[in-house]
C-alpha cells in the first residue's frame, strides 16, 4: 500500500503546479474594468492595474551607522506594566 501513495504524492506537487494560468488577465464575462482614473484619457488595461504604486512599495531609505554611537534617551521608551 505505501509503495502506491509514493508516486502518488510525488506527483500531485507536479499536478498542482501545472495549474498555472498562462492567458492573458481578462475581466470575467459581464464585467467591465474599472473606469479610467480621475483627469486620465486613457483606459489602463488589468496588467497595468496590477502593478503596485510607487507609494505602496516605497524604496528602503536606511541611513547606515558606521560606527557605535550613543543613543539619544527614548521617553516613549517604558517599560512592561
Amino acid at each position: 500500500m505505501r509503495t502506491r501513495l509514493i508516486p502518488i504524492a510525488l506527483a500531485l506537487p507536479l499536478a498542482l503546479a501545472a495549474c498555472g494560468q498562462r492567458a492573458d488577465l481578462t475581466p470575467p464575462p459581464g464585467a467591465t474594468l474599472p473606469p479610467a482614473p480621475y483627469g486620465s484619457e486613457v483606459q489602463p488595461t488589468a496588467e497595468e492595474l496590477l502593478e503596485p504604486d510607487v507609494i505602496a512599495v516605497p524604496q528602503r531609505d536606511a541611513e547606515l551607522r558606521t560606527k557605535s554611537e550613543e543613543r539619544e534617551d527614548d521617553p516613549f521608551d517604558l517599560p512592561p506594566e
